[in-house]
């Protein structure tokens, strides 16, 4: 109710789906929709408020400026595994005849390569996915510790954008980093249980 009352937002036409880290995208056309594990939103109906929430996940703002369509896209390591930026980029096209050129993306904030460690074994799922899309080199780096190696999400999501049509002037990077910026955004890696949620939001007037 805070939200939508600063945001002069409909608090019933404010949709949130129950996120599960899937590739699955839902056409949102009144707010009544069986939303169970979904992480990416499409409509093209105003008025409508499409919000994920996200502490570290990649937000991927979508928004086709001929065919007016938005998209909201919850992309975590497994979405972007997943491809779920271009899942919702399809949906677009299929359902609203939208031309990826007219589409522009906005990446929000989102843990960066200088905090997104991990280990071997998911270091070589990104590998194994994505050598096609670059060298692995332009997204992987050794870890400070042993065995540990940081993922460039953001770089990836932008490439598969790029990959599926949309231009790359169109491709807006936040490039802030949710660990670095802890004291104003969430982080679950860096707040661990304590962590709150950031909130993505966004409509067609």
């Amino acid at each position: 109710e805070k939200i939508c009352n600063e945001l002069n937002l409909d608090k019933n036409k404010f949709i949130l789906s129950d996120q599960d880290h899937t590739k699955n995208i839902a056409i949102i056309n009144n707010g009544n929709e069986n939303l169970d594990n979904i992480d990416g939103l499409v409509t093209d109906k105003s008025g409508i408020s499409l919000s994920l929430r996200f502490a570290d996940c990649t937000p991927i703002f979508l928004y086709d400026k001929v065919k007016n369509v938005i998209g909201n896209i919850h992309s975590g390591w497994r979405g972007t595994v997943q491809k779920i930026g271009q899942k919702g980029v399809e949906k677009m096209i299929e359902e609203y005849g939208s031309n990826p050129k007219d589409i522009i993306a906005c990446i929000g904030p989102a843990i960066g390569k200088c905090h997104f460690e991990v280990s071997e074994d998911v270091k070589e799922i990104f590998k194994e996915t994505f050598s096609y899309l670059a060298s692995p080199e332009k997204f992987i780096q050794k870890g400070k510790k042993e065995g540990k190696y940081f993922i460039d999400t953001n770089y990836i999501n932008e490439k598969l954008l790029e990959e599926i049509g949309l231009k790359k002037e169109n491709i807006v990077q936040s490039n802030i980093c949710t660990v670095c910026n802890k004291y104003y955004i969430h982080s679950y890696r860096a707040e661990k249980e304590l962590s709150g949620r950031n909130t993505s939001i966004i409509e067609l007037k």
